[in-house]
């Protein structure tokens, strides 16, 4: 198992470690570089690698097993493994397993896929009876595997025209839609209930967003309404309350209507057919920046000091304190570039368009901002016109009316210190998705995906809810009654061979008695007929 250590560890050169023949006791290899050698003061040549060699020796005298090593040291090593090599190495012995299941690099894991969970695990939570951070990471990653097992699908009835945004809250298990019918409805994610819904806003709700402090909708008339979270109320938030200056506020900028809506912890996003992005201050309500397009904005994501956005058929990038344009990507689909969709670390980005295509970009920040082209997949015949992301899962829904599940863990690298995915040029092959979500007979405008469930929305009217909490439990049964049908196949086939073994045993008995009674009639025919002779002689 080869371990790539950071650049900042130089007192230790350590490249590979080789199982021996005691699991407690791992050997250590050099790093296998070709030789350099240099000058001495007195003008002889010396090997360099040899006195690197002579100082980690100095440093650790007499070290041959990894066991040997300070923690400090063993814990560098470990923060340089992938999770799967960490089990692995966790294995070995009693000493690595504890370290490695209290390793602060499972936080880091964690956090770089799904962001930071709803209750928070402190380092060494372990003691204190909450779960630790490699538990949290373990559970996850199991429940990620739902979503190729079976579900069942709850429908909402309650809107009654077309559904084009739908949002999921998953720190309070809330589902948030609105539409054509310019009401923004809030149901319960689990038991699938309305909960609430607001007053007829004026106009087409094409935008929603919502987070444990703040709701909020933009309308085609190109204004933002938003409610402020009530402490009291335990959903948040008070739709169908009377107007409360207090808890409600509705901004007016945009000039033509709000198509995407984004929260992050200082700011809010709105972006708009307006060809413009402002990004907004959340508690003064004013707008702090403009980013100006060169066509109609249709969805934007924000990350940190950067936001992504799609407008026309263009990607764009853009940093968010200055203003500026850091990267476009000219034509990224044939046709409009309707949904996008970024990973949580940023560095990762989505886009569906009108040709039905979905493309993964990479974004690299070194002293310039670069955007490549990893993959891409081809799963619709009709337009993309929403796309939600969760490790490892992508979900789109499209004019076809159909939804499609795309595993990226194979496209990305195993080494978190190397550049993100596999490739290192551009991939031009049309990747498969993992798998299609049929049964709608009209367009798709909307989706979200949750920890264990996907809702999605579109021309029906209907909201609905695919289930995969119980796809584990399910596929434990089936294996258990797979098992019990094998045991009673196999049970039958042995009795059906002991009977058949029977009934042939009887056969040969009853055979063999016919014979022996011909040949009793045989030989009496033959004793008779000797008898007439002797008589007539």
């Amino acid at each position: 198992m080869a371990f790539e250590c950071q650049k900042g560890t130089e007192s230790l050169k350590i490249c590979s470690i080789e199982p021996a023949k005691n699991r407690d006791n791992l050997t250590l290899a050099s790093e296998e570089r070709k030789p350099s050698y240099k000058l001495d003061a007195k003008g002889g040549i010396v090997n360099s690698k040899r006195k690197e060699l002579l100082i980690v020796n100095e440093v650790l005298p007499d070290c041959r097993s990894i066991t040997e090593l300070p923690p400090v040291l063993i814990s560098e090593i470990l923060n340089c493994l992938e999770p799967k090599e960490l089990g692995i190495v966790s294995c070995a012995s009693t000493l690595l397993y504890r370290l490695a299941s209290e390793h602060h690099v499972w936080k880091e894991f964690y956090c770089e896929r799904w962001g930071q969970p709803t209750c928070q695990a402190p380092f060494g939570a372990e003691h204190s009876g909450e779960k630790s951070w490699k538990e949290l990471f373990v559970e996850r990653e199991f429940r990620s595997k739902t979503f190729m097992g079976r579900y069942t699908i709850d429908m909402l009835y309650g809107h009654t025209e077309d559904v084009r945004a739908v949002f999921i809250l998953s720190s309070k298990k809330l589902v948030l839609t609105s539409g054509y019918d310019q009401i923004v409805r809030m149901w319960d994610l689990e038991e699938g209930l309305s909960i609430a819904s607001s007053r007829p806003l004026g106009c087409t709700i094409r935008a929603v967003a919502a987070d444990s402090r703040l709701l909020v909708a933009g309308g085609t008339d190109g204004f933002i309404h938003g409610w402020r979270a009530n402490d009291e109320n335990p959903h948040l938030f008070d739709l169908g309350a009377p107007e409360n200056q207090n808890m409600e506020f509705r901004v007016w900028e945009h000039d033509g209507p709000i198509t995407c809506l984004a929260l992050d912890f200082n700011r809010m996003y709105s972006g708009s057919w307006d060809t413009s992005i402002r990004v907004w201050d959340r508690s003064s309500l004013e707008c702090l920046k403009v980013l100006i397009h060169n066509d109609w904005v249709w969805s934007l994501a924000p990350h940190d000091t950067t936001v992504v956005s799609t407008a026309g058929s263009d990607l764009y990038v853009w940093d968010i304190n200055s203003g500026s344009k850091l990267a476009i990507i000219k034509n990224a689909h044939a046709g409009y570039t309707y949904s996008l969709a970024r990973s949580h670390t940023g560095k990762l980005l989505f886009t569906g368009g009108e040709d039905g295509a979905i493309h993964m970009f990479e974004i690299f920040r070194n002293a310039r901002c670069h955007v490549r082209r990893v993959a891409t997949w081809i799963p619709h015949s009709s337009a993309v016109n929403s796309l939600a992301f969760e490790f490892p899962w992508l979900v789109s829904a499209s004019s076809d009316g159909k939804l499609s599940l795309i595993d990226v863990r194979k496209l990305l690298r195993t080494n978190r210190n190397s550049t993100l995915t596999k490739a290192d040029n551009p991939v031009d092959i049309v990747e498969l998705p993992q798998r299609m979500l049929h049964g709608f007979g009209s367009n798709l405008f909307a989706v979200d995906v949750g920890s264990n469930r996907i809702v999605c929305a579109g021309e029906e009217g209907v909201v609905r809810i695919w289930n995969f909490s119980q796809a584990l439990e399910i596929e434990q049964r089936v294996q258990v009654l797979r098992g019990l049908r094998l045991e009673n196949r196999v049970r039958r086939r042995k009795h059906q061979l002991e009977m058949n073994g029977k009934g042939r045993h009887g056969d040969q008995c009853s055979f063999a008695a016919k014979k022996n009674q011909m040949d009793g009639d045989r030989n009496s025919w033959h004793n008779r007929r000797r008898m007439t002779w002797k008589v007539k002689a």
